[in-house]
């Protein structure tokens, strides 16, 4: 059996998942509610039912073999049975009234589940599992908002809680035999060492020394590549890259800038040229871009060819995580760069509070061993590793938290600004294809 104070906490962050998701669906109009079709987000209702059928999976059904709440809209709730395009079919789905009467049903019932009985390691580690899921959805919920343009989360409160002083050059990482990972192997269950099956199973690796930007690369910075003609110059861009530049129509057609196309260079997806100024789209407000804010919104190809043009390079995932946290064999491990306590608002740009509006020096508090700044938090940091299974892996208990994602996305680092603070740690590793700018991605960049 677990400890009292775990169950406490399960409860909390059930209840903050609740609430969190309420207020991002709540707060739109019925008209809001119909999000214009895109493939990076889902129908705002949609997440709210598939979140609590989540649970019903992995808690009712699994541990109590009852059954679930509707059965005629199992198929519907579950994001492999109903293809991505159906779920904005709203003849097919409940309205809100109904979706929050579900909703809310199920999370009552988990609530009371949890406070009825002493839980066992198995039992919390499935709780986890399902809130952990659901706090996935509130980051997906956030940045729906922000591509369709709708006013931001309540959450957002635009300051700047955790100023620092401005730092510059590269953390020199010396060679050496680093740990990558989290322990055990799937269906582990230790309380303190919840982790999903891509972050599995812990091991070891040799690297050569290298240099890593202590700090992200900040608009300032990645508006000198725009001014530079970044986006017109073939020879900075892999095959890739120039394949995705060749495929994307102009952001300045789609985000309402005016002038002609031959005055506007391509840049990143939410900035416009506008009254002899950069502005940035933050929800439903352009605002003036924030020179020393991290780049925002930019594709695994826009960082590439960055780096080609600054002369540098992405990190590997390796590299990051050994930057981030500097485990080594035989000594006490560390989850996040600052060690082990939890993440909040004086070390990260978490949980929609800023939005990665403030600039990348600050959070000091944050910083790792190295001295490296904001790597939990601000923007999930692209690194050039495919996202493959490490050496041992196995399925975990929901076969496709990683599995439909091998070999074809790209391994994203740290979490971003929209991200749950009770969900990130440094080992945790979320996959995106390389040509996404939708979600809330950035990057650090290495000396060659």
């Amino acid at each position: 059996m677990v400890a009292e104070d775990n169950k406490i906490q399960v409860l909390e962050d059930l209840e903050l998942a609740r609430t969190r998701t309420k207020q991002l669906i709540c707060t739109l109009s019925e008209q809001q509610l119909d999000v214009p079709y895109h493939p990076g987000v889902n129908p705002p209702l949609w997440e709210m039912g598939h979140s609590a059928f989540f649970y019903e999976v992995f808690v009712f059904n699994l541990l109590d073999g009852s059954p679930s709440y509707d059965p005629a809209m199992d198929d519907l709730w579950d994001s492999f049975h109903v293809d991505h395009k159906d779920r904005w079919r709203r003849d097919l789905f409940p309205g809100r009234e109904e979706t929050l009467t579900y909703f809310n049903a199920i999370y009552d019932r988990v609530a009371e589940r949890i406070k009825s009985r002493e839980l066992t390691e198995r039992e919390l580690y499935l709780y986890r599992y399902a809130i952990y899921h659901q706090n996935m959805h509130i980051e997906s919920l956030i940045w729906c908002r922000q591509t369709v343009g709708y006013p931001a989360p309540l959450d957002f409160k635009g300051d700047r809680p955790a100023p620092g002083e401005a730092v510059t050059g590269d953390a020199e990482i010396p060679a050496g035999r680093w740990v990558i990972g989290m322990p055990g192997e799937s269906q582990h269950y230790a309380t303190d060492d919840f982790a999903f099956d891509a972050e599995k199973p812990r091991f070891e690796i040799e690297l050569p020394a290298f240099a890593i930007s202590r700090t992200l690369v900040s608009n300032r910075e990645f508006q000198a590549f725009v001014d530079d003609c970044g986006y017109q110059r073939p020879e900075l861009w892999s095959f890739g890259g120039r394949k995705w530049l060749e495929s994307e129509q102009d952001v300045s057609l789609v985000y309402g800038v005016t002038e002609p196309l031959m005055h506007v260079p391509r840049h990143p997806l939410y900035w416009r040229w506008h009254d002899g100024q950069w502005q940035e789209r933050v929800f439903d407000q352009w605002l003036a871009l924030e020179p020393d804010a991290p780049v925002t919104h930019v594709t695994y190809w826009e960082a590439e060819a960055y780096c080609k043009w600054a002369g540098r390079r992405l990190p590997t995932e390796y590299e990051w995580e050994v930057a981030a946290l500097g485990n080594k064999p035989g000594e006490p491990f560390r989850r996040y760069p600052w060690g082990n306590d939890a993440p909040d608002s004086s070390r990260a740009d978490l949980d929609g509070r800023t939005m990665a509006r403030n600039p990348v020096f600050d959070y000091p508090a944050g910083d790792s061993r190295s001295g490296c700044r904001q790597m939990i938090g601000a923007v999930w940091e692209w690194t050039t590793n495919d996202f493959l299974p490490y050496d041992g892996f196995k399925v975990d208990m929901y076969p496709f938290m990683s599995t439909l994602q091998f070999a074809t996305h790209k391994v994203t680092k740290g979490g971003s600004c929209a991200t749950s603070s009770n969900l990130i740690r440094g080992t945790y590793r979320q996959a995106y294809l390389p040509f996404r700018s939708d979600v809330f991605t950035g990057f650090r960049t290495c000396a060659i």
